[in-house]
């Protein structure tokens, strides 16, 4: 059997949070009436029919439905210009009636081609902002072939989901969905539970809020569109490349190393997790040849560079170079590794720039099999930016011991792999530089700065040299 799966929109129909509203849709049902489904099984189609229908936004210009019902021959029941109510579509879906003869699927995709969805029977002019939407149900074999003529509705912009039942032939569903298969395929063991998918094609034809339910990773604004959104940034702020982080200082340079346990307590399959963790953090970064140049260092009981800074200036050759990264398994030597951070991987001979902010983001699954201590500290004291990151048995106050300050922004622990992602989001880098004093700019500035600073000095002092002379030619005055 397929599993039950049906990957629809993540949100839930509460009209009054408007969260989520039904997308104007051309909506037809091909339902089976074959002699297979028996009365009482057809009933319990209709029901599940009428309760999708009240889950939709029903208008001539919002869904509009239409039911065609099948078995050796096609009956078009409802056309979709015939109910512009939803209570007249449910009262005219409880009078259908089974036609009780063969299974033709194939026959009854071409009439919903050729007329169902026609502009004839109420379908609107093809267009990007109207969904075209058929969903078959049946409980048996085919008669005729369904795969060519549901590729032709396919092909014609429509998208078909399968419902099968009972003893349907599973291999006609996925001849007949539209790809994703897992979203648009979907069985019940009986009619009698067919009722439970109604909420999920309810959700099917939702469109979500996606800023309002927090399903985005804008990191300042998010800017809802139709089952869509796009990030921005606040005045002062702009937008980075991979369009979701923002800075005020775009063009810093930064050199950031990543400092990454292999021990054998992370495993494989985390450890891949942990690489994907590495790129979506490199993905915010502004990496060129003039600004963030990226290095990479995996530790276990040794330490080992995987590439220096500034070998790799562009975001695909990095990613690439770190998805190639092996597991070294072994220990957990932090403090080891700190110190090969601050004598190595920061050292010009390593590629680091002089002058340039510095970034040390050090993850870790567990306790340091070593002492940290010396060398956390002195990464902090030359003035790395540190960031600790732990996962599963970490240590959290070691992380803290790694991490700078103020603490709360450059530590982070969860206790599950898979929730790495949400620390990526929140682990922000970029670093303002400071003005060079001597670089030329600056010194100009400087310069200025001081000549106004003498003016005024200047100009103060001869008016207060003027206001002592005439207090003193005063007090002679009347001496005289």
């Amino acid at each position: 059997l397929l599993p039950l799966t049906f990957l629809l929109t993540p949100c839930i129909l509460i009209p009054a949070a408007g969260l989520c509203n039904t997308r104007p849709t051309d909506l037809v049902f091909i339902v089976d009436s074959s002699r297979s489904v028996r009365p009482s099984e057809f009933e319990q189609v209709k029901v599940f029919l009428a309760k999708v229908i009240e889950g939709l936004d029903v208008g001539p210009d919002a869904t509009r439905v239409g039911v065609v019902n099948y078995a050796s021959r096609v009956k078009n029941e409802l056309s979709l210009k015939t109910h512009k109510t939803k209570a007249g579509l449910v009262k005219a879906v409880t009078k259908i009636e089974p036609l009780s003869t063969g299974t033709m699927t194939g026959l009854a995709i071409q009439f919903a081609l050729n007329v169902a969805f026609s502009e004839a029977e109420g379908a609107r002019v093809k267009s990007p902002d109207i969904s075209k939407v058929a969903i078959i149900v049946t409980d048996g074999r085919p008669q005729d072939n369904v795969k060519d003529v549901a590729a032709r509705a396919r092909d014609a912009g429509i998208e078909l989901y399968a419902i099968g039942v009972g003893r349907v032939d599973l291999n006609t569903l996925k001849q007949i969905a539209s790809e994703q298969l897992d979203d648009h395929v979907d069985y019940v063991e009986s009619y009698s539970v067919i009722e439970k998918l109604t909420k999920k094609f309810q959700e099917a034809f939702c469109v979500a809020d996606l800023c309002a339910t927090g399903d985005h990773d804008c990191q300042q604004v998010c800017i809802s569109a139709p089952g869509s959104f796009k990030c921005a940034c606040k005045e002062g702020f702009s937008l980075l490349e991979d369009g979701k982080s923002c800075s005020a200082c775009s063009n810093a340079a930064t050199d950031v190393v990543f400092l990454i346990d292999g021990s054998k307590s992370v495993r494989p399959e985390n450890f891949e997790l942990v690489k994907k963790w590495i790129n979506q953090i490199i993905d915010k970064l502004d990496v060129s040849e003039t600004k963030a140049h990226v290095g990479l260092v995996q530790y276990s009981s040794s330490v080992k560079q995987e590439f220096p800074l500034g070998r790799y200036n562009n975001k695909k050759d990095l990613k690439d170079a770190v998805k190639k990264m092996a597991y070294m398994e072994r220990g957990t030597m932090t403090g080891q590794a700190l110190r090969y951070l601050t004598d190595s991987s920061f050292a010009p001979a390593g590629g680091a720039r002089p002058g340039v902010a510095k970034v040390g983001i050090v993850f870790t699954d567990g306790r340091s099999q070593d002492y940290i201590g010396d060398a956390a500290k002195k990464a902090k004291e030359q003035g790395f930016r540190m960031y600790a990151v732990g996962v599963g048995n970490a240590v959290e106050d070691e992380l803290r011991e790694i991490a700078s300050q103020p603490t709360g922004e450059h530590y982070f622990y969860t206790a599950d792999f898979k929730a790495m992602t949400a620390i990526a989001k929140k682990l922000q880098i970029n670093i303002c530089q400071e003005e060079d004093p001597c670089e030329c700019d600056s010194v100009v500035k400087f310069q200025k700065k001081v000549e106004e600073a003498l003016q005024a000095l200047t100009k103060k002092h001869i008016l207060y040299k003027s206001g002592v002379s005439k207090r003193i030619a005063a007090l002679e005055n009347k001496i005289v």
